[in-house]
């Protein structure tokens, strides 16, 4: 086996925090609920997003010689239809997140232009963003080698701009400035009079938890690391702890500039940005642009690259049979061309239906669409929360040099974080003041109708695969976790851990396992 531990502690902490912080989300949740939101980031990043990315970390070391992603990790417990069903699920939550992302790039285009939001109504809105759309997916088919470059430069420039802005606020407080909102502890407080009830509070969490979302990418380091598993939980916790506070301390210091009775989803960062230019006598016009700027190359980057890695990941990980070559099939660029325009198709109806019910602006499309993309993006995670239950329940005895604590902590984390993921996705799925049919047409009849039909694809799939061999239709829908490892079909008999083994396994104690697989 070759080493492959070639990533250091602090790359690790920097690409963690790339791929899990994002301004975006500080404005949105301080727009829905103030600075109740900084205590909740932090608390969903220590409760959720370290506890997620070890679950995640003990699936990568269960297949360690796999470039496994979330289709072999559910596939170790819950089998081949369930593994089916859960990267369809991150594939189906991408398609609202593109919802959530193509008109805010009209906005963020807007303000780099112009200097000020433009004023559009929903239905161009919508007609603009499949035009962007479709010239995204078809650069992205091509396999501009760019795109990454322009990824990684507005990831970087947004952490920039949210530390430079935290600096600046914390200035500002010393600098004597009278806060637009109150920045006591009091202040984090639910209003009672901003509208806001408890079950739209519990509907913002899923918001919020999506925000801190992303163990999926980081968690399959865990064998590149150097220093091996007490490295990669070190500095996942230390990671956790920088993004909860860079969340938290931002969204609080939100009130120091702006009154959140002002701000909107569509133009919170560039009116907190333009109070902030103008306390430090800053050309607001030129901030205002920069802003616009810096925000518009992050989100086109995150957009072309999204456009083609979700269809190429989903298509490469699941059994070619079902779904057919041609829908799977790779240009030269390494995209399975027909998957990426099929998602284009699926996409144009998810971009309509929410103006026909949105009201009159862009900030109300947003809200609806910002909401849906948050509510279905708790669907995947649960989803291998369940497949980490029943790991831990059913085959438990399988041996992997990473465990996340003992049999029942693991249980016990497992079932709390799913019982919470059902109240918020229900609480997300009915939004207070969304009009019903918008609500079972859009929020319900999306989830049931593509779910339900991936579900049926799939047995179509098996029907096919058993009339050909009845033992590899079996082969598929069973777990595989206990019936080999490396490579070997021994029936899990060299994966028993004996009853005296550390749940976290020293240098020794991996070499060890190593020589006996």
């Amino acid at each position: 086996m070759t080493n492959r531990r070639s990533i250091g502690a602090v790359i690790l902490f920097t690409m963690v925090i790339a791929a899990v912080f994002n301004f975006r989300n500080v404005i949105n949740n301080y727009v829905a609920i103030g600075t109740l939101a900084a205590p909740i980031f932090f608390i969903a990043t220590i409760v959720y997003f370290i506890p997620f990315t070890l679950v995640i970390a003990e699936f990568v070391s269960l297949n360690k010689n796999s470039e496994s992603g979330v289709y072999q990790w559910v596939k170790s417990s819950l089998g081949g239809r369930w593994a089916f069903f859960t990267a369809f699920c991150y594939w189906f939550v991408n398609l609202f997140y593109f919802i959530s992302l193509l008109p805010i790039v009209l906005v963020y285009a807007g303000y780099m232009i112009l200097g000020r939001e433009v004023a559009m109504k929903p239905w161009m809105i919508a007609v603009l963003s499949i035009v962007i759309f479709f010239v995204a997916t078809y650069v992205s088919t091509k396999g501009a080698r760019w795109i990454g470059s322009v990824t990684s430069l507005g990831s970087t420039l947004m952490v920039v701009m949210a530390l430079v802005f935290i600096v600046a606020a914390i200035a500002a407080l010393f600098g004597g400035i009278a806060p637009a909102n109150d920045v006591s502890v009091r202040g984090m407080a639910l209003d009672p009079h901003s509208g806001v009830g408890v079950w739209a509070l519990l509907g913002t969490i899923a918001w919020i938890i999506q925000g801190v979302g992303g163990a999926e990418s980081i968690g399959v380091y865990l064998n590149d690391l150097k220093g091996g598993v007490r490295a990669f939980v070190r500095t996942i916790v230390i990671s956790g702890i920088a993004i909860g506070l860079l969340y938290s301390v931002g969204t609080w210091l939100m009130a120091v500039f702006v009154d959140k009775k002002n701000v909107s989803y569509g133009n919170g960062i560039f009116v907190t940005m333009q109070h902030a230019a103008a306390f430090f006598g800053l050309p607001t016009d030129v901030v205002t642009r920069v802003v616009g700027l810096i925000m518009l190359v992050a989100t086109l980057g995150g957009l072309l690259i999204w456009t083609s890695a979700p269809v190429k990941i989903f298509f490469s990980e699941i059994p070619e049979g079902i779904f057919g070559k041609k829908v799977v099939a790779l240009n030269d660029a390494g995209v399975p061309v027909r998957g990426a325009w099929i998602q284009f198709i699926v996409v144009v109806p998810l971009l309509v239906i929410p103006t026909l019910g949105a009201g009159s602006s862009i900030d109300d499309l947003l809200k609806v669409v910002i909401n849906m993309t948050a509510a279905t993006a708790l669907l995947p995670p649960a989803l291998i929360l369940v497949a980490y239950l029943v790991l831990r329940i059913k085959f438990d005895h399988v041996v992997r040099d990473f465990r996340f604590g003992g049999r029942n902590f693991g249980r016990g984390v497992a079932v709390f974080l799913v019982a919470l993921f059902a109240v918020v996705f229900v609480a997300a799925t009915f939004p207070e003041g969304q009009a019903l049919w918008l609500t079972l047409v859009y929020n319900v009849g999306g989830v049931v109708i593509f779910l339900g039909a991936a579900l049926l694809w799939y047995e179509r799939y098996i029907r096919r695969l058993r009339a050909v061999s009845v033992e590899a239709a079996e082969a598929e829908v069973k777990p595989t976790a206990g019936v080999h490892r490396d490579g070997e079909g021994d029936g899990g008999r060299s994966a028993v851990r004996n009853p005296g083994d550390a749940v976290l396994d020293d240098d020794e104690e991996r070499d060890a396992a190593r020589s006996r697989v």
